[in-house]
């Protein structure tokens, strides 16, 4: 299954307190529910003014849904090709 990676423009969105973090991931996770088993949220970095998050899911068409659902901005969806890290150089 495609994993693809969310860009969101939250202005602000390192200053998020925690209990605005949980909101957040509790209506994901909501949404996703409905949506069924094939897409997936795998985890999220926050940033200074983004939310960058990393999903599997069928295709690009059921992330945008989830975001559109959720009320999610998703500025930028990419589909990852393929992971590197350190041992990749070995």
């Amino acid at each position: 299954m495609p994993k693809f990676v969310i860009e969101r423009d939250i202005p602000g969105a390192g200053n998020l307190s925690p209990e605005q973090l949980q909101g957040i991931s509790q209506k994901s996770c909501g949404v996703l529910q409905e949506m069924g088993p094939r897409i997936q949220w795998v985890h999220s970095y926050v940033t200074d003014d983004k939310i960058y998050c990393v999903y599997v899911a069928p295709d690009e068409d059921a992330v945008r849904k989830h975001a559109e659902q959720g009320g999610f901005p998703a500025n930028r969806i990419s589909q990852i090709r393929s992971t590197i890290d350190p041992t990749t150089a070995e």
